[in-house]
């Protein structure tokens, strides 16, 4: 099981909240090597015609190539020229992936035919790399500098060919950055910058020679960071739960039943009256068996988590399924 599976008995023991005094329980002191993050900060913008050359370029297989998966495309065409709409099979694939189905194919691998069309491009890692990193310090700010530097954010890009085979290629937008961030003061274990980047593709067109045409949303985050040594106080080490085997899970729910039927649409007594109630069955309303109303109804509607079924001044388990009721008013 995990930290966090209901079938964990203590989870007084699982990291989470803590109720009560968060002192309580804190029994040594603890000295971990952690990289300390001094400052940090996030930007995000929208880039426009920005132009991207691919390479590494493999081809994403379709049919048995691909382990079974049908790729279906619709193409038009005119003269020498198709427009192409292809369908995906399940997840974007990354480049690293389409590598190693190329080499794992039984099947001749193709060549880019003719004119390519942009599918979609998105960032194949959250680590950027920094270059042409300039520090200066501010003589009126202590500890605060400004920082330029420029970041690499890989891309893979996605397209297909005019013969509707799909490819991708690597590529590599570059993002200058020019910001203030508070800096430590010398020491001998140096400070570092790193740089955490996630990028998606708006739009983008071919315009010849590996060239992409791109708009793209950047987020990028830059960390002052230093590898340190820390003293923390803990509450020993962690106990860890054996797994939970996801087959094992299957008839929790069902075990959780009660073992015979309950009456579950009681009147209930609201107010000093008696409730009738009614329920819905494939959209059609009737009486739930009981003693009819004298007057008015209880007001709660509660709907079935497994069949749907609803009903008025329902108890807690459906009178269809045996599943839990759900309170709706």
């Amino acid at each position: 099981m995990s930290f966090y599976s209901y079938k964990n008995a203590n989870a007084e023991a699982c990291p989470g909240a803590v109720s009560g005094n968060v002192l309580n329980g804190l029994n040594k002191r603890v000295c971990i090597q952690v990289k300390n993050v001094y400052d940090s900060c996030l930007s995000q913008e929208q880039l426009d015609d920005e132009k991207v050359v691919i390479s590494n370029i493999v081809p994403v297989l379709p049919g048995s190539c691909r382990g079974g998966c049908t790729a279906n495309c619709n193409c038009t065409c005119e003269g020498n020229e198709c427009t192409c709409a292809c369908d995906a099979c399940g997840a974007p694939i990354t480049h690293e992936q389409a590598v190693e189905n190329a080499e794992n194919s039984p099947c001749p691998l193709p060549t880019p035919c003719g004119t390519w069309t942009f599918e979609s491009c998105r960032s194949s890692t959250t680590k950027g790399r920094i270059t042409n990193l300039c520090v200066e310090r501010l003589c009126d700010r202590p500890q605060f500098a400004r920082v330029k530097a420029t970041v690499d954010v890989p891309i893979d890009v996605l397209f297909t060919d005019q013969r509707c085979q799909e490819w991708v290629g690597q590529a590599v937008l570059q993002v200058d950055r020019d910001v203030l961030l508070c800096i430590p003061d010398d020491s001998i274990i140096p400070f570092t910058l790193e740089s955490l980047v996630s990028a998606i593709c708006v739009s983008g067109s071919y315009i010849g020679n590996c060239t992409f045409e791109i708009t793209i949303c950047v987020t990028i985050v830059l960390k002052v960071l230093a590898e340190v040594d820390i003293m923390v106080p803990t509450y020993g080490f962690c106990d860890i739960p054996p797994a939970e085997e996801y087959a094992e899970s299957v008839c929790d729910e069902f075990f959780s039943l009660p073992l015979f039927p309950q009456s579950s649409c009681a009147f209930e007594n609201v107010g000093g009256e008696t409730a009738g109630a009614t329920a819905v069955f494939n959209g059609k309303t009737a009486a739930c068996p009981g003693t009819q109303p004298t007057g008015g109804c209880c007001g709660r509607v509660s709907t079935c988590s497994n069949c749907g079924t609803t009903c008025q001044c329902s108890g807690n388990i459906c009178p269809r399924c045996g599943s839990t009721m759900s309170s709706l008013s």
